[in-house]
């Protein structure tokens, strides 16, 4: 009688197993197939860490964009500014301006920042001389010209800086610079809406004291810029320079130049920089002298040394510790 009972619950578990089988191989079935669709809709985690980090990347490079586009930033920049003044009177002679310009943010106070912008030029001028002369020309430094903007840490959307300018009569010749000293107000405003930086930077300088023999200064400058940042750290710009000699005569005064260019955040080796290469014509020039030329260009590298945000600095030291950490065997 027990053996019969075994029997029958073996029979009775048997047929169980049976029935319930196909079931639970489908629920088996069900549960991969969801788990595969579930693994292919989450990313790998090296594919998200590398898209996290080309976010991070393309967040910082476009900060620093910017940033070099802001000339009140608070970012030390050395840039060198070679300008080319194509058929300049007489004889369609070629003057050369290379201004070395390095910026400066110091900190005044809790709200307020000091930007030192100081203009090295070494100049290539051209001299006229009669026809059976050959042609000359002399080389070396220009005239510095400081400039201290004062401007607030936390601007709105509209940026600004206002300072005073200097002429420093520094020149190694009569014939590259203008042998005065000079003071007069310098101003910025510019605002960057998402892509964009538009602004407009002006001053006007007065000779204050130099030689007698030495024509007097009084000079407008006013350089509107435009810049639209593309992808990668490229971007589109216009940034030509308006000048007005009030002592010339009215035909002679003004230099209306128009064109622009393009430019590129990146790294040489480890060193940020930022190069560009535009193109002007002189809309408005003089009939003579040095700033005859129709047209020129504009060459410039800057070298750049961004003040790295805390996140930036932990993003750059978790990404050493993964290189040492790749490198181990």
């Amino acid at each position: 009688m027990n053996r019969y009972l075994i029997s029958r619950a073996i029979y009775c578990l048997c047929i169980l197993m049976l029935a319930f089988a196909p079931t639970a191989r489908s629920q088996e079935k069900t549960d991969g197939v969801q788990q595969a669709e579930d693994k292919s809709k989450k990313p790998p985690v090296k594919d998200k860490e590398a898209e996290e980090e080309k976010a991070q990347a393309d967040n910082a490079t476009e900060s620093l964009q910017k940033a070099t586009q802001n000339p009140v930033a608070s970012l030390i920049s050395v840039p060198f500014q070679n300008n080319s003044n194509f058929g300049v009177s007489s004889g369609y002679r070629t003057q050369d301006v290379l201004n070395i310009q390095p910026v400066v943010p110091v900190g005044i106070s809790k709200d307020w920042n000091l930007l030192i912008r100081w203009i090295v030029p070494i100049v290539w001028q051209p001299i006229p001389a009669p026809p059976p002369t050959p042609e000359i020309g002399k080389y070396g430094f220009g005239d510095m010209q400081p400039t201290f903007f004062v401007s607030p840490k936390k601007p709105g959307k509209l940026i600004w800086g206002v300072g005073p300018f200097f002429l420093i009569p520094t020149a190694s010749s009569e014939f590259t610079g203008q042998g005065k000293f000079g003071l007069g107000p310098s101003v910025v405003l510019l605002t960057q809406p998402r892509h964009w930086t538009i602004g407009v930077l002006a001053n006007n300088v007065w000779s204050v004291a130099g030689p007698r023999s030495r024509t007097n200064v009084n000079q407008l400058l006013v350089q509107w810029f435009v810049n639209y940042n593309l992808k990668k750290g490229w971007y589109l710009t216009a940034a030509p320079i308006a000048t007005a000699d009030w002592k010339a005569s009215a035909d002679n005064q003004w230099v209306v130049p128009l064109g622009g260019g393009a430019g590129r955040i990146m790294k040489l080796g480890f060193q940020p920089v930022n190069i560009s290469v535009s193109f002007y014509g002189n809309a408005v020039h003089p009939s003579t002298g040095p700033s005859s030329s129709p047209w020129g260009m504009r060459i410039q590298i800057a070298l750049l040394f961004p003040k790295f945000t805390k996140e930036m600095k932990e993003m750059l030291l978790e990404k050493q510790l993964k290189q040492l950490e790749q490198k181990q065997p």
